[in-house]
Order: structure tokens, then C-alpha cells, then sequence
């Protein structure tokens, strides 16, 4: 058999000789098949990946890294983006960056020798030449590329020293000019894992096509798709699967072509109505209500020693409305870095406290649990109330003493890590888990915790915390179950950082920056992303970056600090650059969160290339916290590319933490962007919310007429998109 051949002989089929032809939905995939029912249909595609031919053990195993396990699934895995093989390019027309399939003569080939050997053939048609490099190959092949024989080849047009060229292009010989032969189809290149080649994608995506034979049953009436025409599921997943001749490239590449839109929006109404599903499952069940503390909380106002923000108050009077019902609240408090939420937090602990309940605070570092267990230790302990330690690093006896203290319910505070939910901790009547940073908890790990405190058939009530803005778009799906309180204030006084980006080669402008605000008896940060030198990553480490400071600054006291010091030598630390004993703290991003120093004004971020927008933010976020001004330096490592020019842009024109999330969604997705790959939360296969938010409203509208009037319809339709993964659930 003739095949195709990039470097080394490819299992690749010759093209059929056909000629482009329009495509039709009813000719190429039947809506129907005799003999075979909807209700078979549905069968089909909820079939193990394992009916399809050539799918053992082994192959299993790997398509389950994709979250492939089912025919859906395999339907549902759409192309990255597609190749046009449907027509041959002349070779005088074609163009640098573009990918094309062409028929040719060999003029000549032989092997250059330079700073790589590289196999060098030279094909023309009648309009021109063009050269294929091959820098691996075996003798067989440059034999093979004999002169005068015809040949076809697939594969992207670049400059080269010589003219055009294309480097190791996908090619097969052929007896004539008049064997080349074209696909009927655009060819899909599919996202894929170790193992599995693009030949068994399409082979597989064929099968599932050819099982469900276009009749996967819809399960929306036309009158919620009116805005996708007549395109019917089966035909939307054909269309992007086989793209016909003449289909716009453009709008498949940029998602917005009406296939994808239509499956999209199906996909985002299932999560929609899954959601939904949880807040009315969680209001089917009962908690303590909790009024607004009327003694407590105002006795610490008191003492604070500033005021609240008009924001700070109404998330208060929010967060009271839902614990004063006798149903479990779920209430999701956001806002930007330094906008105030521990004390937000704080007024609803000491309304449980009041209400006779015990609180919980748990924050995914102890480097942040610490944080919070100064600030609100210092202000309950002007209230007489002490709060409970627990963290994995306690010592037996300490551990066991606390634990006895919330199980017999002495104790009505616990602060601390995941310990709060082990296996040999108790509480005698917990009312509010108030969980800070929540996306960097699993799902799985905040139920733990609320399920420690279900007595008589009752659940406490949570308050989930975050610190990192989340845009609107991702709220209205992901969040749809929770209420939603935003402090969108800052308090007065605080003004925003000045961020300047600069090289790696400024290093001693930086340095004497640091010398002057020094000298002005003010703080700097220096962070570094690794812990350890890395041959991997060019990022300079922080144990090395904190040895070169204290030789390039003698004068300064510089301390170092990472996750990896001993809890008592890192509070040690922290307390010592508070104080103003330490006048630099090199740190990796373990200060990302819960670090709050005010007179701490000047951050510098080395190889800020290499971190997202959201954690930039956050970094950020640990200076400008007192009334002095602030400045964040970025400094980068050239070359730069286009994603780390724009994050970098992004942090320099704007402070506004929602504006950065908004951009870091689009340009990383919410799956980074929040975590949720570790987290339980929605992963989509179709739907991307940057991309996609226009549809929202749409979902949301069609998702409160269909529950009104097809109520039947959603749990089939939640059972076709919604992952295992959404099984748990955030109430």
C-alpha cells in the first residue's frame, strides 16, 4: 500500500480519488436507520469505549487520560483545528505560513551537510519549485526520492535559505500525475495524549459516527434551538467531525461557527440545570438559622479601630439574610486583594458563636491559616473567645487536646488547614464552615467538612471565600447554586500600585530601588518561583537569589522564605519582617495569599513571564496595603511571547482585579484560572466561557422555561453532558 511519509513511513492511507462534492447531512449520516429506535440510539452512545474495534486494555487506558470512556465521549471530542486536503495547490501560488497539499516532480535530492544533516529534495510542478527538508531519515528514503518520480505531499509552506520549503511534510509517491487524489473532507487533527496518533482518532471518531448513525436523540424542542436553524445534534457533530469543502475555516477556528455554537449552548444549559438541581437539593435539607449577632460583633466594631466600607456592611447584611433561614446557606463572598473579607468573615463567626453554634475557618496553606489565626485570635480575644488550632504539623498531644476541646464544645472557633476535617476530629454542634481561597480545595474536601457538622438531620451553613475575582461569566455557571456578595470597595486611604515591567537585565536598577526604599525604613518583597535551582526552568531559584541579595546588598538585613521551612522558623521570619528586623523577604509564591504587612511597599517579581495573570495579581496584591504608594516591578526574560506580552500589558495598564480576571479567563480558560482540574468543579468539552458568555442569557432564560415546561427533559439532558466529576455537589 502506498502511504504517506514524514520522516519515516507513516500508517497512512492514500486519499480516496474522489472529486469535492457538497455535503449533505441526510446523504452522508441518515437521520435514521430501520429498525433502529431513539431510545437504541441512546444506548450506543452511552457504550463503553471498549465496543469500538481496535480499543483493548491498552488503548483504554490511554483515551481514559482524555476523560474518554464512553461513545458520547468520543463523539464529543471535537478537532483542535483541520487540515484542507480537499483540493491540490499549485506550487507557484503557495505562501509562507500556510499548510497545503501539492503534486510535483523530484528535480533532484541529496544529503547537505552543515550545522545538521538534512535531506534536501526539490519538487516542481509546471508554476514553480519547492523544497522538502528532511533533517531524519533512513538510507530507504533518500533512495527512494529518485529524480523524475511523482510524488504527493501535505505540510506547512515556510521561508527557507533556498525559497520555500517545507520541513518534514506528510508524502506518499505516485505512478502519475493523475493518481493524486483529494479528500472529500476537511482532515480534523485532534487533542490528544501519548499513544494515540491522529490516524486512530479519525478511525475512531468514524466508528462512533457510524454506530450512533445520526440518531442521537435531541433532547431540546426546536423552540429552544430557533437561534441554531435546523441543525439537529447528529448533524452538528458530523459537520465538525468531517468538515465539507468550502466550510468557513474562520469561524471553526475561532469557535463560533453555528455547530459548535449549538452544541456549546446544549452543554452549557445541562451544567446550568445540574446546578440548579444542587441548590434545590441542598434547600430540601435543614440548618440552625443564625441571626445577626446583636452583642458580640458589636462590641469588636468598637475596638477595630476603622470603619467598615458601605460594601464590608452590605456583605454582612447578605451573608445574615441567608444564616438567619433555617436552610443550609451556600454564599460565595469575593473581592479584590486587600478589600476587607476577614472581617466580613469574622461578624458571621461570631453570629454563630452568638447563636449558641461553633464556627470553623479553613484556608489551604498554613502559611495562610496562621494569617488568620492572628488577625481574628486578636480580635476575638478582646471578646474573651479563643480560637482552636489544627494543622497536620501539631504534635500528638496538642492535636489531642484540641480535638477534645470542639468535641465537647468548649471550644466554639477552630481555625486551621485540611486537618479541620480528619478522621479523629469532632465537633458537638457545628453551625457555619467558612472555607477561604475555596478554588484550591477539592469539592470532595469541603464536604468532608461540612459533613462533620450534620446532627439530627441538620448541615451548617457555609460561607466560601475568595480572593481571587471571578468574572461574571464564570459565576453565572459555575457558581449558579451559590449566592453571590462582592465587595467592590476598597477601604479609604489605599492607593493603587504603580506596576512598572522591565528585563532580567535591569537587575541593578531593581536593586537600587531597594536600597532607596529601604533607606525610607519601608519593606521590600522579592519573590522567586522555584524553591531549588531547576535545569528545566531558566527561573532564577530563591534559595540562590536570596544568597546573591545579601552579597550585592550588605547593608540590608535579607531573610529567606518557602514552603518548605519548619512552621516555627517561618513564623520566626514573618514576625521578624513585620517588625521591620528583616528589611528584604526573598520568598517563593508561598506570600501569594494571607501575608499582610503594610509598611511593606515595594514587590519584585522575577520571571513574572512564567505566572498567570490571576497569581501576578495576587502577588501584587501583598504591598500597597497602607497609605503609602506602592510599586510591583515585573521583570521578565526575553524573548517574550504574544500570551506573556499581554499578561504583562494587562497587570501595567490595570489594578482592577475583575478586568484581570476577565483576561486571565480568556486567555488561559477557567479550568487554570480557577483551578478546577483539581478542584471538582465544571470542566466543559465544548464550551468555552471567554469565548462563549454571549450565550448566558440565553441558557439562563431557556433553562427557567424548560424547567417550568419540560421539567422531564433536564435530567436526560444533565446526564448527557455532565461529568462524573459534577456528582458532587457544592451543597
Amino acid at each position: 500500500m502506498r502511504r504517506f511519509l514524514r520522516g519515516r513511513p507513516l500508517l497512512l492511507p492514500p486519499c480516496p480519488r474522489v472529486r469535492p462534492s457538497r455535503w449533505r447531512p441526510s446523504h452522508t449520516w441518515p437521520v435514521s436507520s430501520p429498525g433502529v429506535t431513539n431510545e437504541k440510539m441512546d444506548t450506543a452512545v452511552q457504550e463503553s469505549v471498549r465496543v469500538l474495534k481496535g480499543v483493548g486494555p491498552q488503548l483504554a487506558e490511554k483515551l481514559g487520560r482524555l476523560g474518554i470512556e464512553d461513545v458520547a465521549d468520543v463523539l464529543f471530542h471535537l478537532p483542535l483545528r483541520y487540515q484542507d486536503r480537499t483540493r491540490c495547490s499549485a506550487i507557484g501560488e503557495l505562501r509562507p505560513g500556510t499548510e497545503a497539499l501539492i503534486v510535483g516532480r523530484v528535480e533532484a535530492s541529496g544529503v547537505r551537510y552543515g550545522r545538521r544533516r538534512s535531506l534536501m529534495t526539490v519538487i516542481s510542478d509546471d508554476t514553480g519549485r519547492i523544497t522538502m527538508r528532511q533533517f531524519h531519515f533512513s538510507q530507504s528514503q533518500s533512495r527512494g526520492l529518485s529524480r523524475d518520480r511523482f510524488i504527493q505531499c501535505y505540510g506547512e509552506v515556510r521561508s527557507g535559505p533556498a525559497g520555500l520549503e517545507m520541513v518534514h511534510p506528510e508524502y506518499r509517491f505516485l505512478e502519475d500525475r493523475e493518481e493524486a487524489s483529494v479528500e472529500a473532507a476537511l482532515t480534523p487533527v485532534y487533542p490528544t495524549t501519548e499513544g494515540v496518533g491522529q490516524r486512530r482518532w479519525r478511525d475512531l471518531t468514524d466508528q462512533a459516527l457510524s454506530l450512533c448513525k445520526g440518531s442521537i436523540p435531541e433532547l431540546l424542542k426546536d423552540e429552544y434551538l430557533a437561534d441554531f436553524g435546523e441543525l439537529s445534534l447528529s448533524d452538528a457533530l458530523m459537520l465538525l467531525h468531517r468538515p465539507p469543502p468550502g466550510v468557513d475555516l474562520d469561524t471553526l477556528g475561532r469557535g463560533t461557527h453555528p455547530a459548535e455554537r449549538r452544541l456549546a449552548f446544549e452543554e452549557m444549559l445541562a451544567h446550568q440545570l445540574a446546578m440548579r438541581e444542587r441548590r434545590q437539593r441542598r434547600d430540601s435539607k435543614s440548618a440552625v438559622p443564625i441571626p445577626l449577632s446583636r452583642e458580640l460583633w458589636p462590641r469588636l466594631q468598637e475596638q477595630l479601630g476603622f470603619t467598615l466600607t458601605g460594601a464590608q456592611q452590605r456583605c454582612i447584611d447578605e451573608i445574615g439574610s441567608n444564616l438567619g433561614r433555617a436552610t443550609p446557606s451556600l454564599r460565595l463572598l469575593q473581592g479584590d486583594v486587600g478589600c476587607g473579607k476577614t472581617v466580613v468573615a469574622a461578624a458571621a463567626v461570631l453570629a454563630a458563636v452568638e447563636a449558641g453554634q461553633q464556627a470553623v475557618v479553613m484556608a489551604p496553606t498554613e502559611l495562610l491559616a496562621e494569617q488568620h489565626l492572628s488577625v481574628l485570635g486578636n480580635w476575638f480575644a478582646q471578646l474573651g473567645l479563643e480560637p482552636v488550632w489544627l494543622s497536620g504539623r501539631m504534635g500528638q498531644r496538642d492535636r489531642q487536646a484540641a480535638c477534645a476541646r470542639l468535641a465537647s464544645g468548649e471550644a466554639r472557633i477552630a481555625i486551621g488547614t485540611h486537618a479541620l476535617f480528619q478522621d479523629d476530629v469532632a465537633y458537638q454542634q457545628l453551625g457555619l464552615v467558612v472555607v477561604d481561597e475555596q478554588h484550591r480545595f477539592g469539592v470532595a474536601q469541603r464536604l468532608a467538612l461540612r459533613d462533620k457538622g450534620q446532627t439530627d438531620g441538620r448541615v451548617p451553613h457555609q460561607l466560601i471565600m475568595s480572593a481571587t475575582p471571578i468574572p461574571r461569566s464564570l459565576t453565572m455557571v459555575m457558581y449558579a447554586d451559590m449566592d453571590i456578595s462582592i465587595i467592590d470597595e476598597m477601604p479609604p486611604g489605599r492607593q493603587p500600585v504603580e506596576t512598572v515591567v522591565l528585563p532580567n537585565t535591569r537587575r541593578e536598577d531593581v536593586q537600587e530601588r531597594i536600597r532607596e526604599a529601604c533607606a525610607r525604613q519601608r519593606r521590600a518583597y522579592w519573590v522567586c518561583p522555584l524553591i531549588e535551582e531547576s535545569d528545566v526552568l531558566a527561573a532564577q531559584a530563591a534559595t540562590s537569589r536570596a544568597e546573591a541579595l545579601k552579597s550585592e546588598l550588605p547593608e540590608l538585613r535579607i531573610a529567606l522564605l518557602h514552603g518548605k521551612i519548619v512552621p516555627a522558623e517561618k513564623d520566626k521570619i514573618m514576625s521578624a519582617f513585620r517588625s521591620g528586623e528583616v528589611d528584604v523577604l526573598v520568598a517563593t509564591t508561598v506570600i501569594e495569599v494571607g501575608v499582610d504587612v503594610p509598611e511593606a511597599s515595594l514587590m519584585v517579581i522575577e520571571n513574572a513571564e512564567r505566572l498567570g495573570l490571576s497569581q501576578l495579581h495576587q502577588l501584587r496584591g501583598r504591598v500597597g496595603r497602607g497609605d503609602r504608594q506602592s510599586v510591583c516591578l515585573l521583570m521578565y526574560q526575553a524573548p517574550l511571547g504574544n500570551m506573556a506580552k499581554e499578561r504583562l500589558a494587562t497587570m501595567r495598564q490595570t489594578t482592577d482585579g475583575f478586568a484581570i480576571a476577565q483576561k486571565d479567563l480568556e486567555l488561559r480558560g477557567p479550568g487554570e484560572l480557577l483551578g478546577t482540574r483539581q478542584s471538582g468543579a465544571p470542566q466543559f468539552r465544548i464550551a468555552d466561557l471567554a469565548r462563549d458568555r454571549a450565550l448566558l442569557t440565553a441558557v439562563q432564560y431557556t433553562a427557567d422555561k424548560l424547567l417550568r415546561d419540560h421539567p422531564d427533559s433536564a435530567a436526560p439532558l444533565v446526564a448527557r453532558w455532565v461529568r462524573a466529576g459534577l456528582a458532587f455537589s457544592h451543597a
